[in-house]
């Protein structure tokens, strides 16, 4: 994995452009390559930051053209089925200068053009510059593991990796994006195409760009089938899909450097770790903890560990985190509120002193049903048969009874947060079991100033509209849908490639791959979800290959005990991050009803964890990005 930028306008300089590379350091800290080109009507440049995986030597150095250097690329990530790729453009008569599997792209785009992505298996970012055409093609993988950030203003387009480098351009005028903290309150993150900032996007997951003549260009190039279903038994399908996850992750155990896998002992890293011990050899595996029990999964990732005699070593991520929020912060470029990002930073840090690649679990909930808001979600279209005065008794009653514990993992905590929304539409249904701070509250909290200042009321709303779902889709599959479309693309793999490559490893994902995605898409949804049964046909066909205890085990994910830090460990922190008098004075917030949230929470009267989280990463944020610049 690397990092990338780049600049089109009238004059592209040396300087800037070397600068901007300069800030992607970190995703690429073993070669540095520019390219610009100063044409009669427009200049561009090309940086590169490199991370050497496949072909260490400088012939895969970047920026790399084709063979009449007529055509451009640079490339952050990897193509999967490069040496197939490579077979057959060799057979056509192109010459390759080095053995990476980034040069095959260049040569593909020679000869199909837009239409060399359909042929690439892998998780990448690229920009090609056509000096025939003088057009920038920028493109992404069809899940979006890899980032582009970019800047428009009808003169100067410019990109980056990350959000550090596209700033370093000088082109960004840092305008908040008012809508963009709105909808990050509820979702932790800034849904694409949006950022944080005005007049800056993301390219979305699965697009490509084309500017030529000052002119943007968009074009979607796939999308999963959920509605052509495979004709197949339970027991055909579960064969095949541990057939073609094993391919997946051959195809991810390729590299010149060492290798080995993050372990937290769910089912999604299990897998991968006893398919990788089919593959190669003794398995480095790399696992994190706390010291908080509820939220410790040590003892899951020890059984794989012993089961396939990994090489294993374990790591305990304490309060002390705090320490790396700032540079956490200024990776993640814009508010981030998956407080996941700490482990996942912790155990990237730790892991990158042993190997430079590591293998991961992620991905497998979304096209296997494995969340619970699935199993809820199925309950709740049910319950909404009953007759009205049916249902109002039962929530009434139930309402009642159930404590509105501060325990996050409390289940009668979790059934009173169930059914304050069960008679909901669909989508506000979903957006509330997502929320971190949900509709009611952020009302109640925002400045009448910031009310005029936002335009829609209704992440609901946006989620319907961004996703725009066939309004017939089976319900297990419209929220794996919506949640690979919004916060596995949002929120996931933006978490695992910023945490990841601030270390200068590169993480890769089988359960990601677009061979393993399609099929599960296209298998009958109650294969995924049977019953109460989550992730019913890939525990089906794992029931051999992974120890039962880990099969049958609560889902706990890289859950961080926030809440318990805020009113702990974190308390003075929080308060005084939290109610500075810059911070009350940004105009976002009613002060003393921002106050009031603060303290419930921090004395132990409401879990507002997550949304206390949420405040206190969107203030670190202001005095990073915005205060000290």
């Amino acid at each position: 994995m690397c990092g990338i930028c780049g600049i089109v306008n009238k004059n592209v300089d040396d300087v800037t452009l070397r600068s901007m590379c300069k800030k992607l350091t970190h995703r690429g800290p073993d070669d540095e390559g520019i390219y610009i080109s100063h044409g009669t009507n427009v200049s561009v440049g090309l940086g590169h930051r490199r991370l050497s995986i496949i072909d260490l030597s400088m012939n895969a150095h970047q920026p790399i053209s084709n063979e009449d250097g007529t055509a451009w690329l640079i490339i952050n990530g990897e193509i999967y089925n490069y040496q197939k790729l490579r077979e057959q453009l060799e057979l056509k008569g192109h010459r390759f200068r080095s053995s990476s599997d980034s040069e095959v792209v260049i040569h593909l785009y020679e000869d199909f053009g837009e239409k060399c992505l359909l042929h690439l298996r892998g998780a990448f970012a690229f920009a090609i510059w056509d000096e025939k055409q003088d057009k920038l093609f920028l493109a992404r993988d069809r899940i979006g593991k890899k980032p582009i950030i970019y800047y428009y203003d009808g003169q100067t387009f410019c990109f980056a990796s990350e959000f550090s480098a596209l700033l370093e351009s000088g082109f960004v005028k840092k305008e908040i994006n008012y809508e963009a903290i709105h909808h990050y309150l509820t979702f932790g993150y800034v849904p694409a195409p949006n950022t944080i900032y005005k007049k800056v996007f993301k390219l979305l997951p699965a697009h490509y760009c084309s500017y030529q003549n000052g002119k943007l260009d968009f074009t979607k190039y796939w999308d999963l089938d959920y509605a052509n279903k495979i004709v197949i038994s339970e027991e055909e399908a579960a064969i095949e899909l541990i057939k073609i996850l094993k391919e997946a992750t051959r195809l991810r155990l390729i590299s010149d450097v060492p290798l080995g896998a993050f372990l937290s002992g769910g089912v999604d890293s299990s897998a991968v770790v006893a398919l990788m011990s089919q593959l190669t050899n003794k398995v480095k595996t790399f696992s994190i903890g706390f010291e908080d029990e509820d939220f410790n999964e040590l003892k899951y990732a020890r059984n794989v560990a012993k089961k396939y005699a990994t090489d294993h070593k374990e790591f305990i991520v304490k309060p002390k985190a705090l320490e790396i929020l700032p540079l956490l912060v200024e990776r993640y470029g814009e508010p981030y509120a998956d407080s996941s990002a700490i482990p996942t930073y912790y155990v990237s840090k730790e892991t990158s002193k042993y190997v430079k690649v590591a293998l991961n679990g992620d991905g497998g909930d979304e096209s296997f049903a494995g969340y619970e808001r699935y199993q809820v979600m199925k309950i709740a279209e049910k319950y909404n048969r009953l007759p009205a005065i049916m249902r109002n008794i039962i929530t009434q009653m139930a309402m009642r009874v159930l404590p509105d514990s501060v325990n996050f993992k409390d289940k009668r905590r979790r059934l009173r947060r169930f059914l304050e929304n069960i008679s909901a539409p669909f989508y506000s249904r979903y957006c509330h079991w997502v929320s971190l701070i949900d509709d009611i509250s952020k009302n109640s909290l925002y400045s009448e100033n910031f009310k005029m200042w936002i335009e829609t009321g209704d992440c609901a709303n946006w989620i319907r509209d961004f996703t725009n779902l066939p309004h017939n889709m089976e319900l297990v599959d419209r929220l794996m849908a919506i949640d690979i479309k919004t916060n596995l693309a949002n929120d996931l793999v933006v978490k695992m490639d910023i945490a990841s490559m601030a270390n200068s490893i590169e993480t890769r994902s089988p359960f990601l791959d677009q061979e393993v995605m399609q099929f599960a898409a296209r298998l009958p949804a109650n294969f995924k979800l049977k019953g109460s049964v989550k992730k019913y046909i890939l525990k089906k066909g794992l029931k051999d290959l992974v120890p039962r205890e880990n099969m049958n085990r609560p889902k706990m994910g890289f859950g961080v005990p926030v809440g318990r830090w805020l009113r702990g460990e974190l308390k003075g922190y929080t308060q005084e991050v939290l109610l500075s008098k810059n911070s009350l004075n940004r105009g976002y917030f009613d002060q003393e009803k921002l106050k009031y949230y603060i303290n419930e929470h921090i004395d132990g009267k409401k879990d507002h964890g997550y949304g206390v989280w949420a405040l206190l990463m969107l203030e670190l944020w202001h005095q990073i990005f915005i205060d000290k610049h």
